[in-house]
């Protein structure tokens, strides 16, 4: 981990769990690399509550129009609709246990919540990769609510779902740059070795994707054609996490598939 990224933890750190450790010193080129870093995984702000949180520690020197840049963008987003899966049949579990649990006698809202900030972030990881701003989100909740979850309820759910050891990969990355304990993570059952490494990987994806995001495209005199790259993305990003979720890894590659042929203009 290079100084730019622990610099970039440390942020989140602060912003999320209000830990603090003091910021290494950078050059304005490296505090505009982070910033960028911020900006691409979707963290302003949480980075911008953590830069507020270091405002007395003198190696905070960010350039000020940086920080305004972050200002500008940490602005409250909309309440997320549920998430939803891609195997049809994992989907159908899934919207039965997000609508039915708060009739039960024992319902539990809060694991409720867990579980669905889990699938989310299972969802962008089939997607995108990882995403930060989703596992600061996880971290949060359980430091805050954690007390309160059925882990047993939702241990059962996640099982139905076959997403065990997706959700022990989101929390194997909360244990390797966050700081938690395993203890602090009972759905964690065994730390996942490759988790520091593919949320490095996603920190090394500073730049935007400019790539157009589609399949399948029809020219102006009805040929169709495909865009090789995101289709090599996204095959590889299928093999990087297959282990973790097989079905709904499939699943949710050949979904965006036929989605894209399905959006050619006739």
């Amino acid at each position: 981990m290079n100084i730019i990224q622990r610099n970039f933890f440390r942020l989140l750190r602060s912003g999320v769990l209000n830990e603090y450790e003091s910021l290494e010193p950078m050059s304005a080129f490296k505090w505009n690399r982070l910033v960028q870093m911020i900006e691409v995984q979707g963290v302003s702000p949480i980075a911008l509550k953590g830069i507020k949180n270091h405002t007395y520690d003198e190696n905070a020197n960010i350039p000020k129009d940086l920080v305004d840049i972050l200002s500008t963008q940490a602005k409250p987003t909309d309440d997320k609709p549920l998430p939803r899966l891609s195997n049809p049949v994992l989907n159908k579990r899934l919207h039965k246990i997000q609508t039915e649990e708060r009739h039960h006698i024992d319902a539990s809202m809060t694991t409720l919540d867990l579980l669905n900030i889990i699938v989310d972030n299972a969802v962008h990881i089939f997607n995108k990769g990882i995403p930060l701003s989703g596992i600061t989100e996880l971290g949060r909740f359980l430091r805050t609510r954690g007390d309160k979850v059925d882990f047993v309820k939702l241990e059962k759910w996640l099982s139905s779902l076959h997403l065990q050891r997706m959700a022990q990969l989101e929390g194997s990355i909360l244990i390797a740059v966050f700081g938690f304990e395993q203890a602090e993570i009972p759905f964690v059952r065994k730390e996942e070795p490759a988790a520091y490494n593919l949320t490095i990987r996603t920190l090394n994806h500073t730049e935007k994707d400019t790539s157009e995001d589609w399949n399948f495209r029809q020219n102006s005199i009805g040929f169709v054609s495909n865009n090789s790259t995101t289709m090599r993305r996204n095959l590889r990003r299928g093999i990087r996490y297959f282990g973790y979720a097989p079905i709904e890894t499939t699943s949710n590659y050949f979904y965006n598939f036929v989605k894209s042929l399905s959006e050619i203009e006739e």
